[in-house]
């Protein structure tokens, strides 16, 4: 369930003008507005983290995929093949169960 706050914003005359203009629901207007400014930041911060990760995650990332996986234990025991069922992707049809 969706709940709501009232919040009392103050504008310029002008931008309230504006809104009033283009828009009969000032909440509903102020509202749409705010979730693309919080998306615009939220995608912002994303991509600067992607520009600028932390020396750690930079560290891992340079270390490659060969190092990484050359710490795990040797996969006997860890992954059961017999315990599974075969499958195989049929387009159209999507996962069907593998026949002999």
């Amino acid at each position: 369930m969706n709940t709501t706050e009232r919040v009392t914003v103050t504008l310029a005359a002008e931008l309230v003008k504006g809104i009033d203009r283009l828009e009969r629901n000032r909440s509903r207007f102020i509202a749409e507005a705010v979730e693309h400014e919080l998306a615009r930041r939220r995608r912002e911060s994303l991509l600067n983290s992607v520009s600028n990760p932390h020396p750690e995650t930079a560290d891992l990332a340079d270390t490659g995929l060969g190092d990484w996986t050359a710490d795990l234990p040797d996969e006997g025991g860890l992954v059961d093949v017999a315990g599974g069922t075969a499958v195989r992707w049929v387009e159209g049809q999507g996962w069907v169960k593998e026949t002999a």
